[in-house]
């Protein structure tokens, strides 16, 4: 099935939609879609909110204010679950900045030695700013993601300084082409080296990111010429319509204009490829969730008893439902958007 040969709906084909009940499921019944749940094959760990940002965009409100943080039992008991099962191949750590939970880089070692495939979402600025709580140095991260070849997943919402400090802070652009420079010269972003830097794209504004090809080549072309850096993928992410994003919208009178650009550029073949039929997501307290999103909004995975990594079993997470909203909307509008990048 191909994008020309589906006729997307307008929202004023859907039943009448009111804020905030978009009705996300509408659309699945539409296409006779029925998303369950296809593959395990990754663990997301929220193992921090703390942050030493506050970017306009976070779903997550992580801050330098925030004090949750996963404990070691918790990461603990996530080493089990990923022993038991082989199926789980990839760990995904997020956060806030996870480098600042006091167990970042112990979990990150003991996960190499089940030989899973680590990912970090690494906000390149936490490099020089430390932890703005203890103070502690992480200077040295550059060099610990290499020794254990973590794959690298950082923010940078443009290759011009403009945009992206107006995104997420004054002097974060500097410092994040500074960071990138420091993976580069331990060998990330090379052709020839294993060691992957890929990097996320969000709009800086209430609109659709561009052809994730088309920008890939833009930044690639522009931030070598300007600064000699090498990457080697972009992801392309919708900004979430929730929480900090969502109250910018709802505050400038936009939040309505920018659901029905998702809703209207609803794609059932980006549906296909959420990310939520082949991850769960575990909250800082091991509680599960079907996506990062969902965990944001407390949207807990709904199959009997509360589930958390201390009642993990793979064949029930694999057979449940997921649970999905309006802003479920924003993962499947145009090329679809998920935590690798557009998913047509």
């Amino acid at each position: 099935m191909s994008m020309m040969e589906i006729e997307l709906p307008l929202l004023s084909d859907m039943p009448t939609i009111h804020d905030p009940h978009y009705d996300f499921e509408a659309y699945l019944d539409r296409y006779n879609l029925v998303l369950k749940p296809s593959i395990i094959d990754t663990l997301q760990i929220n193992i921090t909110k703390l942050c030493n940002q506050a970017c306009r965009h976070c779903h997550v409100d992580a801050s330098p204010k925030r004090t949750e943080q996963m404990n070691e039992t918790t990461l603990r008991q996530i080493l089990q679950i990923l022993a038991k099962n082989e199926e789980i191949k990839n760990v995904d750590i997020t956060g806030g900045a996870p480098e600042l939970n006091p167990f970042f880089d112990w979990f990150v070692i003991e996960a190499k030695k089940l030989n899973k495939h680590i990912m970090v979402r690494h906000n390149l600025t936490v490099t020089f700013d430390g932890n703005p709580v203890t103070g502690e140095s992480k200077r040295y991260l550059p060099e610990f993601f290499a020794e254990h070849n973590v794959e690298v997943i950082s923010s940078l919402p443009y290759y011009q300084e403009y945009f992206t400090d107006k995104q997420r802070g004054k002097g974060v652009f500097s410092k994040s082409i500074e960071s990138i420079l420091l993976l580069n010269k331990v060998g990330y972003g090379t052709e020839d080296s294993s060691l992957h830097l890929n990097l996320v794209y969000n709009p800086a504004g209430a609109f659709l990111p561009a052809s994730q090809q088309s920008l890939e080549a833009d930044f690639k072309k522009e931030l070598w010429q300007q600064y000699g850096i090498r990457f080697n993928n972009l992801y392309t992410i919708t900004n979430m319509p929730i929480h900090r994003f969502r109250d910018n919208l709802i505050r400038h009178g936009g939040y309505n204009d920018y659901m029905e650009k998702l809703v209207n550029a609803f794609n059932p073949v980006a549906a296909l490829g959420i990310m939520c039929r082949t991850i769960i997501s575990v909250g800082y307290d091991g509680t599960l969730y079907d996506c990062d999103f969902n965990q944001m909004l407390e949207m807990e995975i709904q199959n009997g008893v509360k589930k958390t990594v201390f009642n993990f079993d793979y064949k029930k997470m694999l057979n449940r439902s997921i649970l999905f909203g309006s802003h479920c909307f924003g993962c499947t509008a145009g090329t679809g958007s998920s935590c690798g990048g557009a998913t047509v």
